[in-house]
């Protein structure tokens, strides 16, 4: 569990499920996704989120506002996949919030508190992240966190011709 400012990064709860669902069934949240979840895709993503929580001690967790205890979606890191082309040892750090919570700077508070804790505690040599190259929104957090250009690549789990395929990733390495 992490405390920022405003925010406070968790375990998941049953109680999240439903407005996880509600969120990946949102056009605007899932814009450069390769399609909206269903509330079984949605909690099986949780579950996942869980599982690697219980063997890493660290995950993409739920994101919730301190002030009101309301959930607004996650952040986090979790180890990335082989696939992925990215630094040997480093975390994958993500976020993914409600569309009513964009825009007030809860990604960027949330992924800096999460970039100290992979240097700090998980003793990491860098921290990374990936996205379309077509979402400036994530790509600017990145760039807020100190992340430095990495690299273009093609998503090898999104279909090539998709044009969600063309990946860039970003890393920070640990000072």
């Amino acid at each position: 569990m992490l405390t920022t400012e405003r925010l406070l990064l968790r375990s998941w709860r049953d109680t999240d499920l439903a407005p996880f669902a509600a969120m990946n069934a949102d056009p605007a949240v899932r814009r450069y996704f390769p399609g909206l979840q269903t509330k079984v895709e949605s909690d099986a993503s949780v579950r996942r989120f869980r599982a690697h929580d219980e063997e890493h001690g660290f995950t993409f967790w739920a994101a919730e506002l301190r002030e009101a205890g309301a959930f607004i979606g996650f952040v986090g890191m979790v180890v990335p996949g082989a696939y992925l082309p990215l630094p040997t040892g480093c975390v994958e750090i993500g976020w993914r919030l409600a569309t009513e919570h964009w825009g007030k700077g809860y990604a960027t508070e949330a992924a800096r508190a999460c970039v100290e804790y992979a240097f700090g505690e998980l003793k990491v040599p860098a921290v990374a992240a990936i996205t379309t190259v077509e979402n400036q929104p994530s790509i600017n957090v990145m760039k807020k966190l100190g992340m430095v250009y990495h690299g273009e690549f093609l998503h090898p789990k999104i279909d090539p011709t998709d044009p969600i395929a063309p990946h860039v990733a970003y890393v920070v390495e640990r000072p």
